[in-house]
């Protein structure tokens, strides 16, 4: 059975994309065995990309403009709404580590969507409590235990473990995904790659 683990973090609009062509790709594929791990990706650009920060700092007015047009033109492929957020970069270091509790709970695709889309559709700030407690109460998760599981020690090293785990691997942003564990491929655009590299395991 071929494996594919996907490393996200919320609050990256091209891991949003990520993540709605993975469930795409999975309808083609449903032998495929999918394991979802919640990283934070500040603390990937803090070990090994820091030039993201430097390219926030000292956009390219050209390449800015293009990338904000690619975004929507991606957006409107994958059929999913991504807007400007008044708050960017956010804190998402809570709703990743209640990627956790959805896990847990049986629901983190449900979960990991609510919070893409409160993020990127509806503009919410995801850092704040009153956000996240619309997002559980959605997805059925109980509200006490969510909260004091995040602010569980147990669960705050779960998000340290794989996030230092994606850059042990080499990986260096959200998304990432590694088919059968030492296959790495990085950002939404590779799915195509990754559909023909699960079609020659498939054996179709």
């Amino acid at each position: 059975m071929p494996k594919l683990e996907f490393f996200f973090d919320c609050s990256s609009p091209w891991t949003y994309l990520g993540f709605e062509t993975l469930q795409q790709t999975i309808t083609k594929f449903p032998e495929v065995q999918v394991i979802y791990k919640p990283i934070l990706v500040g603390g990937v650009f803090n070990s090994v990309n820091p030039s993201v920060y430097e390219g926030r700092n000292n956009p390219v007015p050209a390449k800015l403009s293009y990338s904000a047009k690619d975004l929507q033109r991606w957006a409107d492929h994958v059929g999913v709404e991504i807007g400007q957020p008044p708050v960017f970069p956010v804190n998402s270091v809570k709703a990743m580590r209640g990627a956790f509790v959805a896990l847990e709970g049986g629901c983190l695709v449900k979960y990991a969507r609510q919070v893409f889309q409160s993020y990127w559709r509806d503009l919410k700030d995801i850092s704040q409590d009153d956000v996240l407690q619309g997002i559980i109460q959605s997805v059925g998760l109980e509200q006490t235990a969510f909260f004091n599981k995040i602010n569980n020690p147990t669960y705050k090293e779960q998000l340290k473990v794989t996030t230092a785990e994606l850059i042990e691997r080499g990986g260096f942003g959200s998304p990432t995904i590694f088919v059968n564990a030492h296959d790495m491929y990085f950002g939404n655009d590779r799915f195509a790659l990754i559909d023909a590299q699960l079609d020659k395991l498939s054996g179709t």
